[in-house]
């Protein structure tokens, strides 16, 4: 186990880019409130503001008065990148390359698999209560199951919502009467909240509202981590929200995806080299498919998920122009990872009650076809990491920074670096000791230049691996190997031309392919990636 934390330590080291952390060129007084929002299962074109028809108004003005991004990428699945954008360093080293240790699992040996945050990583709020902010959260942790690895243990003064992974939006018992372990807090202890009008979404909103509103008037800035279970399975939504929605998708997922798609290339999220994806080879065409009237109630509540959580931003934002707070605040919104196909192409319904998919007594989700549209122009999904998996909107906003309203941002940008910039607008310290234990040090780059209309110099390459899928991309290469579905053999792709992944290049760039997969070997060995890496490549 010494050897194996030595090794991680020695090897972020080789990882890490040479940051400065700007301590000093924020004046004390100007130093904003950061809300960090993190929505979970959503897909690249599920905003308005990137293509989509579903109503997001509040997330749509902040990307009309801030920037948004085109190439930002997360770690493909929740738990890693949650770990990844606490920590800024890669999921691994923060000690969640798979998924979260339950309480009833037995323990596992400390390391890039371990299952909760190592105690060589700081979390975003333990950085950010040292330089002088109130760190608050609301909404879901799934980086640790248990003591001493929840978010008060990990520096947030404040805490209220989901610890564990998806649950019923309306009920929190429901999960135990299925046999599925949930936990949900409120400050350091366990807390089961009433369910007599209790809805997931509403109750995150409702407790960084509050949050915001006992922060007016005070001296210190605050940061919160407000991170939604929407839209994440189950298919759970509000009436009132999912009547916007009703037939709204009767024409099917093969007509949304276009009509996405037309729309990213009006907003200039997409150029007109960027090609659209088929349909995913599993889905069938929608004119054949036989249980329409189901799939699209589906994808109404799905998207009636997405809606709330927009009225909940809108919330938010209310409370900060009360308080006169919206001004001096940075906001940052991303996904956790691209829409979620790993239920089938019809969905699943959990619990096989045959009820139908909106309210407490379903359970089901929306299915391969519709994740499909959720990540157009992309292929594949959640889990993967094509640009399907790992692709996420990005949107920041902060009006006593950004100027140039609007911007779209086409430079490259991963999931670290919102502890980067967390550090440097904030005045923060990223430590190389924190509470007796050495720190990895910081992987993200800060992306406070891009904020001001300047350039950056970006990471010279990006890695990922999540039960045995792999990638790394560097310049506009980009070279990938998915193991999800038995192919464990490498393609290249130029990601310039060819974001959607269709035009395998590796037997006509055999050199390049052989560089790409060297420097993911020597990535993965320092990192303490334990899958199998093949040598072989995809025929063309």
């Amino acid at each position: 186990m010494k050897r194996q934390t030595t090794m991680l330590l020695a090897s972020s080291m080789l990882l890490a880019p040479t940051f400065g952390c700007s301590k000093g060129k924020v004046k004390e007084h100007e130093r904003p409130n950061v809300i960090v929002i993190l929505c979970d299962d959503m897909g690249y074109s599920d905003l308005g503001c990137y293509g989509s028809e579903i109503a997001t108004p509040n997330i749509d003005a902040l990307a009309k008065h801030g920037v948004r991004f085109t190439h930002f990428y997360n770690a493909a699945r929740c738990c890693p990148t949650r770990a990844s954008l606490l920590t800024g360093v890669y999921p691994h080293q923060a000690g969640m390359g798979a998924m979260v240790r339950h309480t009833d699992q037995p323990e596992r040996e400390v390391g890039p698999y371990q299952g909760y945050l190592s105690k060589h990583t700081v979390t975003m709020a333990e950085v950010m209560n040292e330089a002088g902010y109130y760190c608050t959260m609301s909404g879901k942790w799934h980086v640790g199951e248990s003591h001493p690895n929840w978010p008060m243990d990990r520096g947030f003064d404040d805490y209220y919502g989901l610890i564990s992974g998806a649950a019923n939006y309306f009920d929190i018992t429901r999960a135990k009467k299925q046999g599925i372990e949930r936990h949900f807090a409120k400050g350091n202890e366990e807390f089961v909240p009433s369910k007599e009008g209790f809805y997931m979404t509403d109750a995150i909103t409702d407790h960084a509202v509050e949050s915001i509103k006992k922060r007016k008037n005070q001296q210190e800035p605050f940061f919160m981590y407000l991170a939604y279970t929407a839209p994440h399975w189950p298919l759970h939504a509000l009436p009132e929200d999912i009547a916007k929605y009703e037939g709204r998708y009767d024409e099917g997922w093969d007509k949304i995806r276009e009509e996405r798609y037309a729309r990213m290339k009006e907003l200039g999220i997409l150029d007109e080299s960027m090609n659209l994806s088929p349909r995913d080879a599993k889905v069938p065409a929608w004119k054949d498919l036989e249980k329409k009237k189901l799939m699209s109630r589906k994808m109404a509540v799905y998207a009636a998920q997405i809606d709330r959580m927009d009225q909940g931003i809108g919330r938010v934002i209310k409370q900060l122009k009360e308080n006169g707070q919206f001004e001096n605040t940075l906001i940052m919104f991303l996904s956790d990872n691209g829409g979620c196909a790993e239920t089938g192409i019809h969905g699943t319904d959990f619990w096989k009650n045959d009820a139908w998919p909106g309210d407490g007594e379903s359970y089901q989700s929306y299915g391969r076809g519709w994740a499909n549209a959720s990540n157009t122009p992309f292929s594949y999904f959640k889990q993967w990491v094509h640009e399907g998996g790992t692709s996420t909107p990005f949107i920041a906003h902060w009006p006593k920074m950004i100027k140039k309203e609007g911007a779209i941002v086409r430079d490259r940008a991963y999931i670290t670096d919102v502890m980067a910039t967390l550090v440097d607008v904030g005045n923060g310290n990223y430590p190389e000791k924190f509470k007796g234990n050495d720190i990895i040090p910081m992987h993200g780059k800060t992306l406070t230049p891009i904020f001001k209309g300047k350039s950056r110099k970006g990471h010279d390459a990006i890695f990922w691996e999540h039960f045995g899928n792999m990638a790394v991309t560097k310049g506009k290469w980009k070279l990938v190997s998915q193991q999800k579905e038995g192919k464990g053999k490498w393609g290249l792709y130029d990601l310039s031309i060819d974001r959607a992944e269709q035009h395998n290049l590796a037997y006509q760039k055999p050199e390049l392919a052989k560089e790409l997969l060297a420097l993911y070997k020597e990535w993965a060995e320092e990192t303490g990636v334990t899958r199998k890496i093949v040598d072989d490549f995809l025929p063309e």
